[in-house]
């Protein structure tokens, strides 16, 4: 692949990572993908090919959870999405993830929606 922008870059990187990372039933893929001005994340089962638990800074219950300071693309708000996908994870029975920054470096936004969710309760 011939990178001639930032995104041909990125999505090197993502094919060379998913590699070597893979979601299992009992260990689903949390991808995070970060907009401009939003930040998305989904965990998905790669054996059945589906999505457990998804969440975005889009959802409209989702801004109206956003504290002092949070907007959906900045810091605090990828802080509030981490939260929120593992609260919605934990209900579904799953605690251990694999983490896929999805090309992106890991840093900012994508740092701060791995360090919440961490903090929330799974593990990778």
């Amino acid at each position: 692949m011939k990178i001639n922008t930032t995104k041909d870059r990125r999505k090197r990187i993502s094919l060379r990572q998913r590699k070597r990372i893979a979601g299992t039933p009992e260990r689903p893929r949390l991808r995070v993908f970060r907009s401009v001005s939003h930040v998305y994340a989904q965990v998905i089962d790669d054996m059945s090919g589906t999505t457990i638990v998804s969440a975005a800074s889009t959802e409209s219950e989702f801004k109206g959870k956003l504290g002092e300071g949070a907007r959906p693309g900045n810091q605090a708000g990828a802080q509030a999405l981490g939260r929120a996908i593992a609260e919605r994870l934990k209900a579904k029975g799953i605690t251990r993830v694999v983490f896929d920054r999805g090309g992106f470096l890991y840093h900012g936004r994508v740092r701060a929606v791995a360090e919440a969710a961490r903090e929330a309760g799974l593990e990778f």
